[in-house]
């Protein structure tokens, strides 16, 4: 079962038999898929109505995954051999219902957790959600390095009498057919929304206020991620970084021309060191050579009709869509802890940032996409269930505990 037997104290009270899983993502579901594989069980909150309601409720129409399935697949079951080798937002979500569906996970959908911290005394977990205190030994933060929408302050964008939306609220392009658009930001996000936008005939200005790298999806019909790290396991890391640019060079150009300057740091190195991801190209690139997609310096300010640059120029817009990512919120409801950092993130580097102390863990935070949610999961369901079979007589001993307090 994935689910966890319940004991219910009081109207609102809560002990649960296994660990507390906050999250119902992609991160959430292959933890307690696994922990049922060890035959332990576990309790899924979920704050939204439904699971991976960021795939769900906060992605355009047209995303497809970036990398090849068999490098997005979750521990214990993989893809639908009919899918295809980049499978789309809706494919996606359908293959997590499925992956819940088998493994019998049911998690406990509209419990925002506001409040989770150890209680000492007792030695366990307390969660807190707007209704209900749950309790476990064990607690799985599972929330992810994408809970939030990063909002920046930009100057002047108080005044700004067109619409601001952030990607996670982006549709598609048919809502901006004919405008032109500023999108802040040159990731995989501000990338695809340009290229999209391109599409319903609107003239987007894409901002890069850093370096990026920029890479092809395939060199030479495989896969650029597959390949780096076939190669990864034989050769040094600058070595690779050396070729996947050297091949970059060679099938997009050089993109500092277009205005897109690659950092000092190799694209693995850098994936790496920061946990800022490559671009994978599929198709902005040659509408950013024909000059479909302008590309602009960073913005000094907003104005009440459109936006002053850092090289002076000056553009009339319609809308703004900010590209800006997302950030993790552990540590607007995790107390009392100091294993994550200011920014939500485990202080501890993958690989060993899976497990805390007191029975914490994180599945979701490796910077390292999917596989990096695989392993994590792995680790934590075998380290967990090594602790469950000696103890896994201890629960009405707690709840007697509760009873008391």
């Amino acid at each position: 079962m994935g689910s966890s037997k319940l004991h219910q104290n009081d109207a609102n009270c809560v002990w649960v038999d296994g660990p507390i899983i906050v999250g119902a993502g992609p991160s959430g579901l292959a933890t307690s898929a696994c922990l049922t594989q060890q035959g332990v069980p576990s309790l899924i909150l979920e704050k939204s109505d439904c699971l991976a309601s960021l795939w769900l409720l906060r992605t355009y129409d047209r995303l497809k995954l970036h990398l090849p399935k068999q490098f997005c697949e979750l521990p214990l079951l993989g893809f639908p051999h009919n899918f295809p080798k980049y499978p789309n937002k809706h494919q996606f979500i359908s293959y997590l219902e499925s992956y819940a569906g088998h493994f019998s996970i049911q998690p406990r959908f509209n419990q925002a957790v506001q409040n989770a911290d150890y209680d000492h005394i007792l030695g366990f977990w307390r969660v807190k959600t707007q209704d209900s205190e749950y309790i476990s030994r064990w607690l799985i933060v599972a929330t992810g390095e994408n809970a939030e929408p990063v909002i920046p302050d930009i100057p002047g964008i108080n005044k700004f009498n067109g619409s601001v939306v952030h990607t996670s609220s982006y549709k598609s392009g048919s809502e901006f057919k004919n405008q032109r658009v500023l999108v802040i930001g040159c990731g995989n996000s501000g990338m695809e929304v340009s290229l999209d936008l391109c599409r319903y005939n609107a003239i987007p200005h894409m901002v890069v206020r850093n370096t990026v790298h920029v890479l092809p999806r395939e060199m030479f019909g495989f896969s650029t991620f597959g390949i780096a790290m076939a190669l990864i396991k034989w050769f040094p890391l600058w070595l690779v970084d050396k070729f996947l640019l050297l091949v970059a060079n060679f099938i997009l150009g050089n993109t500092d021309q277009v205005g897109l300057r690659r950092p000092k740091a190799g694209p693995i190195e850098l994936k790496n060191v920061t946990g800022k991801t490559p671009v994978l190209d599929v198709g902005a690139l040659s509408q950013i050579k024909s000059g479909e997609i302008k590309v602009m310096e960073g913005v000094k300010e907003i104005t009440g009709n459109g936006a002053k640059f850092m090289d002076g120029q000056e553009k009339e817009i319609d809308s703004i869509i900010l590209a800006t990512g997302y950030k993790s919120n552990v540590p607007t409801w995790l107390k009392g802890c100091d294993f994550f950092n200011k920014d939500g993130m485990p202080k501890t580097p993958f690989p060993n940032g899976w497990k805390a102390e007191k029975g914490l863990y994180t599945v979701g935070f490796t910077r390292r996409g999917l596989l990096g949610t695989a392993s994590d999961a792995v680790k934590i369901a075998r380290d967990i269930a090594q602790q469950w079979r000696p103890n896994n007589s201890c629960s009405n001993s707690y709840v007697i505990l509760l009873k008391e307090t």
